[in-house]
C-alpha cells in the first residue's frame, strides 16, 4: 500500500436544461467536474492522486479490499450508494459482481484509509437518495447517518468551531475557519473523536475501524456549500492534506 496514493471517487455532474422560449423550447447539457480544488491540495502536499467522476467509478471503482489496497486513502465525495452497488454490467446485464460497499468496509478493516465528505449525494444525502445508512460504509465510518434526509442548509452561514485543537489533522491550522453554508447532520460514534463542530453538530470526525482509520467531513470540499473564502483559505490545504495524511496513517 502506497500511502501518498489517493483515490477520489465522484464530484462530477450532468446538468440538462430546458429553455423555453414563448412556444419553442430546446436543450442544453453540461459535464461539469467540482473536484479541482480539492485535487489541487493533495498534489501540492505530494499525493498522487487518482480520480474517477460518478459516471467512471460506477463501472471502473476497485471491486475488492485488494483492488482497493494500492492507495493509502479513498475519498467518497458526492457519489450515492447506487453508483457504487449498481455496476453497469449488474443494472443492465445482471451480472452478479462483488458488493463494492462490502469491499470499501473490508479495505478499511484490513488497514487502510476512508474519506467522506459531505454533499447533496453523500452520508444520506437529500431525500435519502445517497443511501449510506445501513451499509457497510456506514459501519466503517466514524458516524452514524441518519435514515433520512440528513441535510443542515445554512444560508446565513456557519462558522466551523476547532474542539479538538491538538488533533493531528488540524494541528497545523491556526485561526478562526470561514463559514459554510451547510453540512450533513451526523452522529459521532462512540469511540471516534470530534474534531470539528457546527454549531452542535458534528463537522469533522475522525476514527478507527479495525486496522485502518476513517474520515467524516461533513460539508463540502467546494461549491456549492463551501463558497470561495473557504477554498481560498490558507488553511484549505492544510486541512485535506491532514485529512488524507491521517486517514492514511501518515500523521
Amino acid at each position: 500500500m502506497a500511502k501518498r496514493n489517493v483515490l477520489i471517487a465522484g464530484e462530477s455532474w450532468v446538468t440538462h436544461t430546458t429553455h423555453q422560449k414563448g412556444f419553442d423550447s430546446f436543450t442544453t447539457t453540461e459535464y461539469t467536474e467540482g473536484v479541482g480544488d480539492l485535487r489541487n491540495a493533495l498534489e501540492r502536499g505530494g499525493f498522487k492522486v487518482d480520480y474517477q467522476p460518478a459516471h467512471v467509478a460506477a463501472r471502473d471503482f476497485p471491486a475488492t479490499a485488494k483492488g482497493l489496497a494500492r492507495y493509502g486513502c479513498v475519498i467518497l465525495s458526492d457519489i450515492g450508494a447506487n453508483t457504487l452497488l449498481l455496476h453497469p454490467d449488474t443494472f443492465v446485464r445482471s451480472k452478479p459482481l462483488p458488493n463494492r460497499l462490502k469491499a470499501i468496509h473490508d479495505y478499511v478493516k484490513g488497514g487502510g484509509g476512508l474519506v467522506m465528505v459531505g454533499g447533496y449525494l453523500t452520508f444520506q444525502g437529500i431525500e435519502g437518495k445517497a443511501r449510506y445508512h445501513g451499509t457497510p460504509v456506514e459501519a466503517a465510518l466514524p458516524v452514524s447517518i441518519d435514515a433520512h434526509d440528513d441535510r443542515v442548509e445554512t444560508p446565513q452561514g456557519v462558522n466551523p468551531r476547532v474542539v479538538a485543537a491538538g488533533h493531528p489533522i488540524v494541528a497545523k491550522i491556526k485561526g478562526k475557519w470561514p463559514a459554510l453554508l451547510g453540512y450533513n447532520r451526523l452522529t459521532a460514534k462512540s469511540d471516534a473523536e470530534v474534531v470539528v463542530r457546527a454549531g452542535r453538530d458534528p463537522m469533522l470526525v475522525a476514527g478507527a475501524f479495525g486496522k485502518g482509520r476513517s474520515v467524516a467531513f461533513a460539508s463540502d470540499c467546494g461549491p456549492h456549500w463551501s463558497p470561495p473564502d473557504f477554498v481560498k483559505w490558507p488553511g484549505y490545504q492544510r486541512l485535506w492534506q491532514g485529512i488524507a495524511g491521517w486517514a492514511a496513517g501518515m500523521i
